[in-house]
Order: C-alpha cells, then structure tokens, then sequence
C-alpha cells in the first residue's frame, strides 16, 4: 500500500496551511496564516476564496458539521467551526468516541477529561517534547499523539503505549485516523507517512511542503489533504491496496482499476470500475468490492462478469464475508446480501451506530449476525441472518466483563454454532448463540488471549496467548469432557512473532499471522484434524477411527474422542478413551451399554458430559422417576433427591436410607430439618427398599423391550 501524492505547482496561499477539512469525498476547504479560507474542487481542479479573516485571527483548526457517511444523501455540510490562537498552551483537542470525553495537550501530558461532574481525570506524561496533535478514533477507540520529540505514538484509551516509534529528524506536526480505523496518517516536514492501526509503517513519501500542520481524511477513507508550511495543500490518494485469498492476489492500482493475479498460473485480469473503490474484500472464492456507488461482486471462477447493485446509502465502511453470503456496513445501517445480490435483511437494534463497527466488533456465519454493543460493551447481540431478527428468544448475551473482540464459527449446523470471544482481562471464552430459555453456559477457554480466528474449512479455533500460538483443534470438548481439553490442544512458542502479532487469516490449514513490524508470517498446522472433523460432520466413524490409528497422535485421539460423546456414538468413544489410556472413562461407558432403556442410556452420556440438569429432565419425561432420584444420590445431591420423592411421593424411605447410610460412614449425626422432618417414625427397612429397587429396573426393562417389540412390529408390516 502507498500514497500517491499531488502538488499543485504553485501554492494558492501565502502564508502556510494550518487547517484543512473535507464537505464531501471531493471538496475541501483550506485556511492559512495569510487569514484566506480557499475552497478546492477535486474534480474541477479549481480553487476560489471564500472569506478573508480579519488580520488579529490566526486560524489554528477547522471541523465540518454535520459528519456524514452518505454519498447518495449528500447532505452537504453548511457549517464549521474554526479555531483561532489567543496564547492558551493547548495544542490540540479530541472527543472521545462516545463524545463523552475530551483528549486535550497540555505541554508534555496528555488528559483524558470526562464531561460528568466529579469523574476522574486521566493524565499521564506521553512524551519527551511538547505535544503537538493528538486524534482519537471511534472505531478502534485508540489515540494518537505526535511530539516536538520527533515521535508519534498508538495509546488505548486507558493511556497504555501500543507503539511508539523511532525518533525523526523533525518534530511530527499532524497525526490523523482514517475513518475506520484501520490505518493513520502521520505528517513532519517534507514528510507523509501511512500506517497500520498497530504503528508499522505502510508507505513514506517526502513532497516539497515543509511542515504538514494539519492533516484530514476524506469520509470515505480514500485520500487524505494535508496543510503545508510552505503555502501547498497536499492531496494524497491510498493506492496499491492488496488482497489475498489461496492462489489469488488482488491489488488496487489506481482509483478505478484493481489487477488480480493467479500466482498458480499467472494470469492476469484487469478490473475497471466507474466511480473510486472505496472497501474490498476477497475471500470464500468471491471478492466484494464497494465504489461510490455500486457494490461488485465477483467470482473467482469467472472475473469477466461480475454481478452490480447500487448501494443504498453510499460510503461502505465494513466488508464482511461467510461462504453462503456477505455483510455490509454503512452510516444507515447494516446491510445482508447473497453472492448473487439478493438482499436478504437488515438487522437492527436500539442505539445502533453502524459508524463505529468493525471486523472485530461484528461476525458472520451462514447462519447467524453477532454485533457487539458500544453501549453496554458486555452485550453481544445476536440475528438470525436470513431474517434479520433477533436469535432464538430474543436473549442477549451477557458476560460479567467488557468484551473487546468476537468470532463465529464457520461450519456445522446452526443449533451448535458457536462463538468465541476475548474480554478485556484477554480470556477467551465460547458459549452456544442458541438462546431458548435455559441460560447458556459461558465457558473459558483461554487467558491472555490477544487475538483470534476460526478456520473457514471446519470449527478449529486459533489464538495467540501470552508466549503461545494455540490451536484448539475441537473447542467444544469444553462442553462433552473438560478433563480431555489439554489434549486436544496445538500448542508452539510464539516468541518469534515479537510483540503485538495479529492474525490476519485463518484458511483451510494455513494461519497468517502480522507481526508489529508489519511482516506476514504463514503457519501451517496439521491437516487431519480437519479431515476428522470432515469424516465426523458426515457420521463416517469408521473412517476417523482408521484415520486416528493411522496418524497415531494423542491429540486426534482426543478429538475423536470429544466428538463421538457428543454425537452420542458410545462405540467409537470407547476406542478413542482407550486410545489415550483413560480407562475409567471406558468403563463407565460400558456401564452405560448395559443400562436396560435408551432413556437411561441418553441420561448418563449427558452426566458423562457433566449435564446433570438434562440427564435428570430425560429420565423425568419418560416416567423413570426413581432413576433420577438415584442419579442425584450418586451425585451427593441430596436436596434435589429427597424433592423430587417427595414431588412424585415414591422412594422417600430409600433417599432417606442412602441418606443415614451416608452419613454413619463419616460418623455424622443428621442436622438438616427436611430430612429430620421425613425421618420422623420411618422404620428404614434395607430388604423392602431393595425388593423397590429391583422392581423399578424390572418394570424398566419389560418396558424397553416392550416398546422395541411394538416397533418391530411395524417395521413388518
């Protein structure tokens, strides 16, 4: 990625630019020390003057209002406010994202002052030289400040550095987030430079300006003016943008015409567009791109024909892509499409602001849409995405802490998706999107979890975590047997990848991970635990067991293992136990073979995976009441055991007597009121209780085979 510069030969102002500020994508206004406001037309290449100022004001920063994100519904912007210099030591101000807050200089300190009364102010020095500029974004939520030190630095909005880069020869003059966050634009004299949200640098381009002063992105994102020292206006337009998906590599080469190279053949084709590409996104065999006005979307197949539609509203500041369809964001709202261009909804919420989304704020599934609140940073909201309305019974998801980041998984039936999501302590959690009464479990699978991604091919989820790359080869072990987590983890240092490392992309086998420098690094992991996912999506258990003795790893094992208790396939879950020596667990399960109903059967594989809840409603719904009194008294769940024969008044006297038996192990004398209360003139009679007991596994078992019989039956005729 580059920045193309343009320079008039002649500089329209006499004095240097201090402020510039964009109306729309191809106007913009200047002011200067020589007290002159200029308009420019981009498109004309004309320049006119509006106003002069009077001599004592010397303007010092101009902003535009209203902000608009729409190019169809230009609403033109009318009015702005100019700063002037009266001697305050301020050098520069910035809102906070929820404009609740104001970032402001004061000599080598920065100060975060919140607007409510009494709140505490944070202030921290940030710099070794007086501080010049400062932004804050409100889409990332990061800040920038650049100094008479010759440095500008990436903070978080709790004042810790993220970057800090090396000194230059001249003090940074002008620091500026693009739009959506992705990237800054720092400028010092003869110098403009672009960068990577993390501070590694893209391009570095030295016009003749002197000092840039001021620096503005157009709303779309897609050039930048700056204000020169030396009486220029500098224009400068991100070009040389390139994407990557498998063989493909698609690079913006000017405003209007992307090249895409095959590296497998090395062909290549030329794409022509209309108006400016603003947002692109290449992945699962199609690439997405958004203009001015009209969205693209082709095939990798076939880059002759691409499909049009016109957009609704106008500047697209998100791209989001799933196999079966793909996601965009603008200022009115969020937008699903099919690769064919059909619309297929528009999910909203209250408060919503589409301005401040991104791809770590918003995921896509073929099946589900989660948005991550900016309201209450602990909700996640969650869409149906054929429908646009709101996941099962309308529930959000809840967690106890701020969520900074969130990820659905790819593959699989929607009933189990899943999403994965770091809070700001860096845990990283799942849980199901399935909301229908019962609260869903939140379980942690991870700390110090930086960042994420699933696999486009099958539900493998990576991470970087502290010192560790860590590949969780079937996440939801955590919901069938927590104990065989360990191992079915990848795990490999990751000190190579320095500090701050990202991971771009998560394809097939094949992880790219950004290291701060600004390096690609591709790792490839193990390709058969996606086969096994494969042969288990499509229920070939003979063929994952083959797989698993063939490539004899502990770690696919484990997999198999997981998945087969979670697919309630006991058989291949004996093997796989065996397999990695956990000899308990393939004894249960053969206890579990001989039970005498498959209700029974059902109700212990799912206390195998620790859902005592469900096993108890199973065998309730199907009448075996005793069962379930006795799966609490193996638990020591004593309470439940004794409502529950009190609700369907049968088996007090044996809860009662489990209960005493219990208690004269541990030479304990009974204390609890409802089990006094029970006891009170009961006779404990052990023969009578056993004799019960025999009775009810009898009636269970006729009734098994009873039932077997009739469907026998049917089967004949």
């Amino acid at each position: 990625m580059r920045l193309k510069i343009s320079l008039l030969k002649e500089p329209k102002h006499q004095e240097l630019v201090s402020c510039v500020g964009w109306t729309t994508a191809e106007e913009l206004y200047s002011c200067s020390d020589d007290h002159q406001i200029v308009k420019w037309n981009l498109l004309t290449s004309e320049t006119s003057q509006i106003v002069k100022l009077p001599d004592d004001i010397y303007p010092i920063d101009l902003h535009w209002f209203p902000k608009s994100l729409s190019i169809k519904k230009q609403t033109q912007a009318e009015s702005f406010v100019l700063t002037s210099s009266d001697g305050t030591p301020v050098y520069s101000v910035a809102w906070g994202p929820d404009s609740e807050k104001v970032l402001y200089t004061a000599g080598k300190q920065l100060i975060i002052k919140p607007l409510q009364p009494n709140a505490k102010v944070l202030q921290w020095k940030a710099h070794d030289g007086i501080i010049l500029k400062v932004d804050w974004n409100s889409v990332n939520d990061l800040i920038l400040s650049a100094g008479e030190d010759c440095k500008y630095k990436v903070w978080d909005s709790y004042g810790r550095p993220l970057y800090n880069s090396q000194p230059h020869e001249h003090p940074i003059t002008s620091v500026a987030w693009a739009p959506d966050g992705e990237l800054f634009a720092v400028g010092s004299f003869h110098t403009l430079r672009l960068c990577d949200k993390t501070g590694w640098s893209y391009a570095l381009e030295k016009p003749n300006t002197g000092s840039i002063f001021n620096l503005a992105w157009s709303v779309d994102g897609t050039q930048i003016a700056g204000a020169c020292g030396n009486g220029h206006v500098v224009f400068a337009h991100v070009v040389e943008q390139c994407w990557e998906w498998k063989n493909f590599q698609v690079t913006l080469t000017k405003r209007r015409t992307m090249q895409v190279r095959n590296v497998l053949n090395d062909a290549v084709d030329l794409l022509e567009f209309r108006d400016r590409v603003i947002k692109a996104s290449l992945n699962y065999a199609h690439l997405v791109v958004s203009t001015s006005l009209q969205c693209y979307v082709f095939s990798t197949k076939n880059w002759n024909t691409p499909l049009i539609f016109d957009l609704k509203e106008g500047t697209v500041s998100l791209i989001l892509q799933a196999e079966r369809h793909f996601l965009l964001v603008d200022g009115g709202g969020i937008y699903l499409y099919s690769y064919e261009g059909r619309f297929i909804s528009s999910p909203k919420f209250p408060g919503m602001r589409t301005d401040i989304l991104n791809a770590q704020t918003v995921s896509l599934s073929n099946d589900t849409i989660a948005i991550k609140d900016k309201a209450d940073e602990k909700i996640i909201f969650l869409f149906e995405a054929s429908t646009g309305k709101p996941l099962g019974d309308g529930k959000l998801l809840s967690h106890k802490n701020e969520i900074l980041e969130i990820a659905l998984d790819q593959k699989g039936l929607t009933n189990d998706r899943k999403i994965a999501f770091i809070d700001k302590n860096r845990d990283l959690y799942i849980t199901s999107v399935k909301r229908f009464g019962k609260e869903e479990q939140i379980i942690k699978l991870g700390t110090m979890v930086h960042t994420l991604a699933w696999s486009d091919t099958c539900n493998i989820l990576c991470g970087l975590q502290d010192t560790r790359f860590t590949v969780w080869y079937y996440p939801n072990t955590v919901y069938v047997d927590r104990d065989i987590l360990p191992k079915t983890l990848y795990e490999r240092d990751a000190s190579e990848f320095s500090k701050n490392p990202h991971i771009v992309s998560f394809v097939g086998n094949q992880v790219t991970i950004r290291r701060a420098d600004g390096s690609l690094i591709h790792i490839s992991i193990s390709p058969y635990p996606g086969i096994l996912h494969e042969y288990v999506s499509s229920s070939k258990w003979e063929d994952a067991v083959r797989l698993c003795r063939f490539v004899k790893e502990q770690t696919m094992w484990a997999c198999l293992a997981a998945m087969a208790v979670a697919n309630r396939d006991m058989t291949t879950a004996e093997i796989a136990y065996a397999a990695i020596g956990e000899i308990d667990k393939v004894q249960y399960i053969n206890s579990i073979k001989d039970l005498p109903s498959k209700e029974s059967k059902m109700a212990h594989i799912l206390m195998f995976s620790g859902n005592i809840q469900e096993a108890e409603m199973v065998l309730l719904q199907a009448g075996l009441v005793y069962q379930a009194i006795q799966i609490n008294i193996n638990l020591y769940n004593w309470e439940r055991a004794l409502e529950l024969a009190v609700k369907y008044k049968t088996h007090v006297d044996t809860v009662l007597a489990y209960r005493q038996k219990f208690l004269e192990t541990f030479g304990k004398q009974e204390t609890n009121k409802r089990y006094l209360q029970y006891a009170e003139g009961l006779q404990i009679d052990w023969e009578k209780i056993k004799a019960k007991i025999e009775m009810e596994i009898t009636k269970e078992r006729e009734r098994s085979s009873s039932s077997q019989s009739s469907k026998n039956i049917g089967l004949k005729h």
